[in-house]
């Protein structure tokens, strides 16, 4: 079988590396508009630079050609607002089974009006196949059907920072994020908040991650909110809070995109004419050493945590499970499981067909194993979940075993 990966920064190089290792595809095949960081991505993969291509994301014609004949094509190019809908657009015309880690809500509604299209050429495509969403909607479709008789809400939480580079794709996705308005499940309704007003305020809280600290979180508009009310039977309430490290660093997102820079027309400034959002995405590059060094942050960090409450045997009990680590950042956190998907899919454990979230066609108990064959191939025992329960006893740690009996 054939695999190829479009988009090859930290996440997209991260997933090619796993991909190539796993043996499940006998060819992979790299494109990027940048060929030099597909080339490079290519050398790190151990793979022949003829299996690499230029590829323009924006021409869906010709990243149909490009990729016609495959079986999986993983999409790791950013921002997903852009270029989700385009490449997803590309798999239908090629006929070719498709995954994607589409974190931008707008661009999940947008795929998910494309499902007939992509059951009338014979296609499977999941979308949202990364940290959050991802594994976090695996996570909670796992407590639904093994933990809980009763499923009530889901809030997820995550934050993460410290990635030894950080792209301009990345901020505009934080951008793009904060302007919109943001999608909740609230009292089995859905519903909309805005970051700065009261109705996304009022969301804000405090939250305290393992191994990474307490931190406060705000509303973010990804796409768990609207695809978990519909596959999880009886939840009433979907939320989705976080925010990046250092906390300095997201005030400084956050300020400039409160101040309407961000969203402004372009200004004639002497004899040249800028573009703000492109001049605020440099500014805030430009400052993120700075603060990392500041806040003290010298290494990759993350953490995003599933909070699942329900009732069990007659008790309400919140389960927490929360995927953290320090040495690892953004790439093998959405990497990984960005490769989950595109393994899964080239393994034939992806249910049904058309357009899907992760709940709705994968098996949380396969995707858990492969993550643990992965992680075990590189020196890692176990996930890296930390477990934890809370009810009148209060908030305590749990056995791992206990919880997931069937991965050992």
């Amino acid at each position: 079988m054939k695999c190829v990966v479009l988009g090859c920064g930290t996440v997209g190089t991260t997933a090619a590396l796993i991909i190539a290792k796993s043996g499940i595809f006998s060819e992979l095949q790299l494109g990027d508009a940048n060929v030099e960081a597909a080339e490079r991505a290519a050398e790190i993969c151990q793979i022949d630079k003829d299996r690499v291509f230029k590829c323009d994301a924006s021409n869906i014609d010709e990243v149909a050609r490009l990729i016609e004949g495959v079986d999986v094509v993983l999409n790791c190019v950013g921002p997903f607002y852009e270029y989700g809908p385009k490449l997803l657009r590309a798999a239908i015309k090629a006929g070719v089974n498709y995954v994607d880690i589409c974190d931008d809500y707008d661009a999940t509604v947008e795929q998910l009006k494309m499902d007939e299209d992509a059951k009338k050429v014979g296609i499977k495509a999941v979308i949202g196949m990364g940290s959050s969403p991802g594994l976090a909607n695996l996570l909670a479709k796992y407590a639904a059907q093994h933990i809980f008789d009763e499923t009530e809400a889901i809030d997820i939480y995550h934050a993460h920072g410290g990635e030894p580079t950080e792209g301009a794709a990345v901020v505009k996705h934080r951008i793009h994020s904060m302007e919109m308005d943001i999608p909740v499940f609230l009292d089995g309704e859905f519903k909309t908040v805005k970051l700065f007003e009261e109705s996304g305020k009022a969301l804000e809280e405090e939250f305290e991650f393992p191994l990474i600290g307490k931190y406060g979180v705000y509303a973010y508009p990804h796409p768990e909110t609207i695809t978990l009310p519909k596959y999880i039977q009886g939840v009433r309430r979907v939320t989705n809070l976080g925010l990046v490290l250092p906390p300095e660093y997201a005030e400084l997102i956050k300020t400039l995109v409160r101040i309407s820079m961000t969203s402004s027309p372009p200004l004639k400034v002497g004899e040249q004419t800028v573009d703000p959002l492109e001049f605020a995405v440099a500014f805030i590059l430009s400052k993120r050493e700075e603060l990392l060094k500041k806040a003290g942050i010298t290494e990759p960090m993350g953490c995003v945590t599933v909070a699942v409450r329900g009732k069990k045997d007659g008790k309400t009990q919140r389960y927490y499970f929360s995927l953290a680590s320090k040495g690892m950042g953004m790439g093998e956190g959405t990497g990984i499981p960005a490769a989950i998907g595109a393994m899964l899919m080239g393994m034939g454990k992806v249910d049904g067909i058309g357009v899907m979230p992760p709940e709705a066609c994968i098996d949380p108990v396969d995707a858990l194993k492969l993550a643990q064959r992965i992680l075990q191939s590189i020196g890692i025992e176990r996930i890296p979940l930390i477990l934890e329960v809370e009810d009148d006893m209060g908030r305590r740690e749990i056995d791992y075993k206990e919880v997931f009996p069937q991965l050992g």
